[in-house]
């Protein structure tokens, strides 16, 4: 049987996490008392009760002196084991407080993020340690459900790595977090397609539009080439979120397109998440039907 140790920063979404695991047919238990933590591993083993497994979630409210003995004695029980750790960056969990109005457990009274970050001191052992990261900042419920069932489901490899592909439009703006930025505006535009203009790089005759220039084509090859150098030398130096931004002018027609035909690409390299997020997509066109 295996157990999983649902862990990581207060806010980034561990009792979502373990309610996923509820329904994939694991038996879950939040917040258990580290002493009794040991008796219950083993009380699990011998029950069995056909269960696909066991999700723990251990936080810093479970307290954590004494947690590194714990796994220690776990590891030397051989007992299948292993830590998924969950995070997000400082902005993503401290709008989540704000939306739910919680306390953070290590704020005290005091600003949330010094809460925060002693809570990122508290736990780096354990995220060294952990065997999985998954940053949740980008992910919608359905897509961290999702990438918990590639994973622990059917079985899929995972390196810790989730790359996002980002379309946008530089006359909004350049997107702060992109690893990676691609301009694609040197290919040929929709917009001036009168019969395209207030379609979007989803819709097939749009994208059949930007590719029916042989650029494209050679655009993203060399691309994807570039990715597949790159990614894994992102995976051993420990990185575990990358963003690729893709941007044209309006971020409705090619980027979207090319966008999307990359995360088609990257969808087929085993070990690592990928989602598509096209921010500026819609814009033009409400901006076109308010004239």
């Amino acid at each position: 049987m295996k157990i999983i140790i649902v862990t990581g920063m207060s806010g980034s979404g561990k009792t979502v996490a373990l309610k996923m695991f509820e329904d994939f047919g694991y038996y879950c238990v939040d917040n258990l008392p580290l002493e009794l933590l040991l008796n219950f591993v083993d009380l699990t083993i011998e029950s069995e009760r056909g269960m696909n497994g066991v999700a723990l979630g251990i936080d810093i409210r479970s307290g954590l002196n004494g947690l590194q003995e714990v796994f220690d004695e776990l590891d030397h029980k051989k007992i299948n084991m292993e830590i998924l750790f969950l995070e997000a960056d400082d902005d993503t969990l401290i709008k989540r407080y704000k939306e739910t109005r919680r306390n953070h457990p290590l704020a005290a009274g005091g600003r949330l993020i010094d809460g925060i970050n002693l809570e990122r001191e508290k736990l780096a052992f354990l995220r060294s340690r952990a065997d999985r990261i998954l940053d949740t900042g980008r992910f919608l419920t359905k897509e961290l459900k999702q990438e918990l069932k590639k994973i622990y489901v059917d079985g899929k490899s995972f390196n810790n790595l989730f790359v996002t592909v980002l379309s946008f439009g530089y006359m909004y703006g350049i997107p702060e977090d992109p690893d990676l930025l691609f301009d694609v505006r040197f290919l040929p535009n929709p917009f001036y397609d009168h019969n395209l203009r207030l379609k979007t790089g989803e819709e097939k005759e749009v994208a059949d539009y930007v590719f029916s220039n042989n650029d494209a084509e050679i655009f993203l090859d060399k691309l994807d080439d570039m990715i597949d150098f790159l990614i894994p030398r992102y995976i051993d130096e420990g990185k575990s979120a990358l963003v690729i931004g893709i941007g044209c002018t309006g971020g409705q027609h090619r980027s979207v397109a090319i966008a999307a035909a990359l995360k088609e690409k990257l969808d087929k390299i085993d070990g690592i998440g990928v989602r598509l997020e096209h921010r500026d997509m819609g814009k033009n066109i409400s901006r076109i039907s308010q004239r």
